[in-house]
């Protein structure tokens, strides 16, 4: 039986890393070491992981965010274990279902390096907080769909086999990898999203199977999802770049370009719509009303987990729309700061 050793790293997550921990000792397998990695805190996050049996590990001039501190702490605790034991790498403000661990472990076989989460949106966060919730559901679903293959080793929780965290960082070392010389990528926004791509052209695969379900964060506010999504969007155009197309990432690389299609498809819609209006009354067409049903209806049905009141938000149409709107203005800024080589920081959200 393979070790399994966590490790949540954690900058000022006094708030949240109780409710981490304590999923974490209600697996079915419950891991046999739980290092909580506190980076940089000014609050209690250290005594509270203590308190809750986890042990600490302070990064240690840290100036290199969440990858930074993760290769600080993979750097001390890899040595001791063997190839075939595993790390789970987890948020601090996620909680994991009861069989994450033991679904993950299974599902280590057949070539497959490492284990991402399904995430779900948790409760609260208003009218902005059930579009994500149903963002995700409708992201979940997905997965399903396409035999639960994770095109993204997402963050909020992900489980390693450590030979493959080893060829990562001899890659790096060897420079058939980008992003420094150790674990995790010191050059990307998005960590998880480069080592995803970091896995997979080593020759592994990526799944997020049934049962490694997921409780995250949702954000409370415009502005806080504004830099959250561009960090993502800014973070995955910016790997792109970096790894240039190959077999792995051309899949990435023609999904960016549907989304390029699908914001110039929005707009003509939008500007035709305001033509009409603006020429006066419209001619309403059946087979145009019958094509909005048919959306109206795609709509709800894939919002189904979400449960009935999100169901009733996406069958008003408008205002699932308007957050389109958003996620396309995400993207369109992103192309732009990144064709004009404008920094993207690093904002807490």
């Amino acid at each position: 039986m393979p070790h399994v050793v966590a490790l949540i790293p954690a900058h000022n997550e006094a708030e949240r890393i109780a409710g981490a921990l304590e999923a974490l000792g209600r697996q079915e397998k419950v891991p046999d070491v739980v290092h909580v990695v506190a980076d940089n805190c000014s609050d209690e996050t250290a005594a509270i992981a203590a308190l809750h049996g986890a042990e600490v590990l302070a990064s240690e001039n840290n100036r290199h965010k969440k990858a930074g501190a993760l290769n600080q702490a993979l750097d001390r605790i890899v040595p001791d274990l063997d190839d075939e034991d595993l790390i789970l790498v987890q948020d601090a403000d996620t909680a994991l279902s009861p069989t994450f661990v033991t679904s993950a472990m299974r599902s280590m076989a057949g070539g497959v390096g490492a284990v991402g989460g399904i995430f779900h949106g948790e409760p609260g966060g208003g009218l902005l907080g059930a579009l994500q919730r149903i963002e995700f559901q409708r992201y979940a679903r997905e997965i399903a769909r396409r035999g639960y293959r994770a095109d993204v080793l997402t963050g909020t929780a992900t489980m390693f086999r450590v030979a493959t965290l080893r060829q990562i960082k001899r890659a790096r070392a060897d420079g058939r990898l980008g992003g420094g010389d150790s674990y995790y990528s010191l050059a990307s926004l998005t960590e998880d999203d480069e080592i995803t791509k970091a896995v997979r052209t080593l020759g592994y695969r990526t799944v997020s199977p049934p049962g490694c379900d997921v409780v995250t964060e949702v954000m409370t506010s415009v502005p806080k999802l504004w830099h959250q999504r561009m960090r993502w969007q800014r973070g995955a155009l910016e790997n792109l770049r970096d790894y240039g197309w190959t077999p792995v990432t051309a899949p990435y690389i023609i999904r960016q370009g549907f989304m390029g299609l699908s914001v110039l498809f929005l707009f003509l819609y939008v500007v035709f719509t305001i033509w009409m209006f603006a020429r006066g009354r419209p001619e309403w067409s059946h087979f145009w009303i019958a094509i909005g049903m048919l959306f109206v209806v795609e709509k709800v049905v894939t919002a189904r987990s979400a449960g009935w009141r999100s169901q009733l938000l996406a069958a008003t149409l408008g205002i699932e729309l308007l957050y389109d709107m958003f996620q396309h203005a995400v993207y369109l800024r992103s192309l732009w700061d990144m064709l004009h080589r404008r920094e993207e920081r690093w904002r807490t959200t």
